[in-house]
């Protein structure tokens, strides 16, 4: 169609300065929302199902009266849809705030059931559906995201694009260009890597199981992937070779000193990621469905690189702004993309063949 939108979705009045609010950051927003609650739905039925494999059926349906609480305790917790003793247990252990008590009363709580004799101690102090509660989500989000953006923008820094018109040399003579992250320059690789870190940090200390959260994450990650790729869109970026194609996207400004400037319409490099992305998504949330007790911890994130890095390295082929690196001893520059998805699918591959042969 010829559209190109503009990148600012609104301005805010911010202490009389006008704040331009741009949509690549709605987007991005929209993107790491939408995965994190795919992520939080898929943890809170892997708690149910942990939750009906340990409590038996006749300890699930005891009315709480079972557990002689106070009157008051009784009422809150009938007024926010606890009726019975699986119930109770399987919210004191998942996400705890739906029960609606206040301190004093959460620990009259486990004292009568620690007092019950159809209730393990293990279910009241650490129940195994801890380790999905929800609350992880949103909890190791700011770590994942804090981290992610760091290594986005080290990975960016190391690896500009030529776009950029800056190079490594010149963002550490600057170093306030280092945390521009306004002008561009944030690596998905880099990312990646950041966030499980963070992931990595948040689980060690919570105690679970990072490889089985990081199996959940990718499932919103790749969501949030095929959503925030259409930030590309907005700003006009990540594009490809000229083409005529029908789907073809306009760019108005296209990179100066790239040879293609008397041409308007390229490949929309953005659009080929964000649906590959979206058949990513599908792809493990069907193996998530349907393998999920027969895959070993991590197999879906590796799934997830190994899909990625497919994606990436034939997104390569047709994109424009990629740093470039010479192979050692060939006479040929290669997008270090490219590299970095091939190192990161045959390491992948080999660890999964790895863990299955040494299992037999």
């Amino acid at each position: 169609t010829g559209y190109t939108p503009d990148p600012v979705a609104f301005a805010l009045d911010f202490f009389g300065l006008d704040l331009d609010v741009y949509w690549y950051g709605v987007i991005i927003t929209a993107g790491i929302a939408l995965g994190a609650y795919v992520v939080a739905s898929l943890a809170q039925e892997r708690a149910v199902r942990t939750w009906l494999a340990e409590v038996p059926v006749a300890v699930r349906r005891q009315p709480l009266s079972r557990l002689s609480l106070s009157e008051d305790v009784e009422a809150t917790l009938t007024g926010h849809g606890m009726t019975t003793v699986g119930e109770l247990l399987l919210w004191w252990g998942a996400e705890p705030e739906r029960l609606g008590l206040k301190a004093a009363a959460r620990e009259q709580l486990a004292e009568r059931m620690l007092a019950h004799t159809s209730i393990r101690p293990d279910w009241v102090h650490r129940p195994p559906w801890y380790q999905w509660s929800t609350n992880h989500v949103w909890s190791g989000l700011f770590w994942s995201l804090l981290l992610a953006v760091i290594g986005a923008r080290l990975y960016h820094v190391l690896t500009p694009s030529p776009s950029n018109m800056l190079t490594t040399e010149d963002y550490f003579a600057n170093p306030l260009q280092l945390i521009n992250v306004r002008r561009g320059g944030l690596g998905i690789y880099g990312g990646i890597a950041g966030g499980a870190l963070g992931l990595a940090l948040y689980a060690l200390r919570n105690r679970i199981s990072a490889l089985r959260w990081a199996d959940l994450a990718v499932i919103g990650l790749s969501l949030g992937q095929f959503v925030g790729r259409w930030g590309n869109f907005v700003n006009q970026e990540l594009y490809g070779r000229p083409t005529d194609l029908p789907w073809a996207v306009t760019i108005e400004q296209p990179l100066p000193g790239s040879g293609y400037e008397a041409f308007s319409r390229f490949h929309p490099a953005f659009l080929y990621e964000s649906l590959w992305n979206l058949g990513v998504f599908l792809g493990l949330w069907f193996l998530n469905r349907r393998y999920r007790d027969q895959l070993f911890p991590g197999e879906l994130m590796a799934a997830y690189l190994v899909a990625y890095a497919a994606g990436r390295m034939l997104l390569e082929t047709v994109r424009l702004d990629s740093n470039m690196v010479t192979v050692a001893g060939l006479d040929v520059a290669l997008p270090t993309a490219t590299l970095v998805s091939l190192a990161v699918a045959l390491v992948m591959i080999l660890w999964v063949v790895f863990r299955r042969v040494r299992s037999r």
